[in-house]
Protein backbone atom coordinates (compact mmCIF):
# COMPACT_ATOMS: atom_id res chain seq x y z
CA UNK A 1 0.00 0.00 0.00
CA UNK A 2 1.22 3.46 -1.27
CA UNK A 3 0.70 5.78 2.41
CA UNK A 4 -0.55 9.09 1.74
CA UNK A 5 1.06 12.45 3.07
CA UNK A 6 -1.42 14.90 2.92
CA UNK A 7 0.53 18.36 3.16
CA UNK A 8 -2.32 20.61 1.40
CA UNK A 9 -5.30 19.79 2.93
CA UNK A 10 -4.96 21.11 6.31
CA UNK A 11 -3.31 24.64 4.88
CA UNK A 12 0.09 24.00 6.80
CA UNK A 13 2.85 26.20 6.34
CA UNK A 14 5.74 25.68 4.23
CA UNK A 15 8.29 25.00 7.31
CA UNK A 16 5.70 22.73 9.33
CA UNK A 17 5.13 21.15 6.10
CA UNK A 18 8.39 20.15 5.80
CA UNK A 19 8.94 19.01 9.32
CA UNK A 20 6.26 16.48 9.16
CA UNK A 21 7.49 15.23 6.01
CA UNK A 22 10.64 14.35 7.14
CA UNK A 23 8.76 12.56 10.24
CA UNK A 24 6.68 10.62 7.76
CA UNK A 25 10.07 9.46 5.55
CA UNK A 26 11.66 8.54 9.13
CA UNK A 27 8.35 6.52 10.25
CA UNK A 28 8.06 5.15 6.77
CA UNK A 29 11.57 3.80 6.57
CA UNK A 30 11.17 2.08 10.26
CA UNK A 31 8.66 0.27 9.08
CA UNK A 32 10.09 -0.89 5.47
CA UNK A 33 7.82 0.63 2.93
CA UNK A 34 8.84 0.86 -0.48
CA UNK A 35 7.37 4.53 -0.99
CA UNK A 36 5.73 7.69 -0.12
CA UNK A 37 2.80 9.77 -1.84
CA UNK A 38 3.18 13.57 -0.76
CA UNK A 39 -0.08 15.49 -1.50
CA UNK A 40 1.03 18.88 -2.08
CA UNK A 41 -1.11 20.91 -4.68
CA UNK A 42 0.73 22.64 -7.61
CA UNK A 43 -0.22 26.20 -7.08
CA UNK A 44 -3.00 26.42 -9.83
CA UNK A 45 -5.88 27.75 -7.16
CA UNK A 46 -3.06 30.13 -5.16
CA UNK A 47 -3.09 26.83 -2.79
CA UNK A 48 0.31 24.04 -2.70
CA UNK A 49 2.91 26.08 -4.51
CA UNK A 50 5.08 26.93 -2.07
CA UNK A 51 5.01 23.84 -0.46
CA UNK A 52 5.29 21.68 -3.66
CA UNK A 53 8.97 23.93 -4.25
CA UNK A 54 9.99 23.80 -1.01
CA UNK A 55 9.23 19.96 -0.70
CA UNK A 56 10.73 19.25 -3.78
CA UNK A 57 13.91 20.88 -3.08
CA UNK A 58 14.39 19.49 0.53
CA UNK A 59 13.92 15.77 -1.96
CA UNK A 60 16.72 17.14 -4.01
CA UNK A 61 18.63 17.82 -1.19
CA UNK A 62 17.86 14.34 1.27
CA UNK A 63 18.48 12.71 -2.12
CA UNK A 64 21.86 13.94 -2.58
CA UNK A 65 22.81 12.96 1.36
CA UNK A 66 21.31 9.74 1.50
CA UNK A 67 18.05 10.39 3.62
CA UNK A 68 15.84 9.48 0.64
CA UNK A 69 16.42 6.86 -2.64
CA UNK A 70 15.19 9.14 -5.07
CA UNK A 71 11.86 11.45 -5.47
CA UNK A 72 9.87 12.50 -8.70
CA UNK A 73 6.80 14.39 -9.70
CA UNK A 74 3.48 12.87 -10.31
CA UNK A 75 3.64 13.82 -14.42
CA UNK A 76 6.14 10.50 -14.27
CA UNK A 77 3.57 8.34 -11.97
CA UNK A 78 2.78 6.15 -14.63
CA UNK A 79 2.79 2.38 -15.45
CA UNK A 80 5.22 2.77 -18.62
CA UNK A 81 7.76 4.83 -16.56
CA UNK A 82 11.20 3.13 -15.63
CA UNK A 83 10.91 5.14 -12.01
CA UNK A 84 7.31 3.83 -11.87
CA UNK A 85 8.19 0.34 -12.48
CA UNK A 86 10.79 -0.06 -10.28
CA UNK A 87 8.87 0.96 -6.84
CA UNK A 88 5.67 -1.37 -8.62
CA UNK A 89 8.52 -4.20 -8.92
CA UNK A 90 9.30 -4.01 -5.28
CA UNK A 91 5.81 -3.23 -3.84
CA UNK A 92 2.87 -5.39 -5.63
CA UNK A 93 -0.06 -3.19 -4.05
CA UNK A 94 0.89 -0.04 -4.88
CA UNK A 95 -0.02 -1.09 -8.55
CA UNK A 96 -3.56 -0.02 -7.43
CA UNK A 97 -2.87 3.68 -6.65
CA UNK A 98 -5.80 5.98 -8.02
CA UNK A 99 -3.04 8.08 -9.31
CA UNK A 100 -1.11 6.27 -11.50
CA UNK A 101 -1.36 7.30 -15.28
CA UNK A 102 -3.54 10.55 -14.00
CA UNK A 103 -0.11 12.90 -14.60
CA UNK A 104 -0.69 14.84 -11.59
CA UNK A 105 1.74 17.68 -10.67
CA UNK A 106 0.26 17.91 -7.22
CA UNK A 107 2.11 14.78 -5.82
CA UNK A 108 5.29 13.65 -5.22
CA UNK A 109 6.53 10.11 -5.15
CA UNK A 110 9.60 9.50 -2.88
CA UNK A 111 11.20 6.36 -3.17
CA UNK A 112 12.61 5.13 0.24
Amino acid sequence: MLRLIDLKTEGYSVEYALAILEIEIESAKKEGLVALKVLHGYGSHGVGGAIMLAVRKALALWKRSGFIADYFGGEKWDFFDKDTKKILMEDKTITGDSDIGHSNPGITIVKL
